[in-house]
């Protein structure tokens, strides 16, 4: 399952899994979606490790932005994935 974290100014919406245990180590994954003719423009990160598993139609600065992005939220979205997602009353 996929929770919704933000949507940016150009409509990529940013949503992170809930806690997934490897290894003895809690990890999430990042989906970053942004709509366009024909379909979506998609990338996802692995967390902790920063690996990025899947990557079509963002370009390498967009994905540096999105990695400097996921290097100062890294900690909310830790938080949120355990919580099950932001809770909006």
């Amino acid at each position: 399952m996929m929770y919704p974290y933000i949507t940016l100014a150009d409509e990529t919406e940013i949503t992170h899994s809930h806690l997934i245990e490897e290894d003895g180590m809690q990890c999430l994954e990042v989906h970053f979606e942004r709509p366009k003719e024909g379909g979506f423009d998609v990338a996802r990160c692995a967390l902790p490790s920063y690996t990025w598993i899947k990557r079509d139609g963002f370009s390498d600065k967009e994905i540096e932005n999105f990695s400097q992005f996921l290097h100062s939220n890294a900690h909310l979205l830790y938080k949120y994935a355990a919580a099950g997602g932001i809770q909006i009353a």
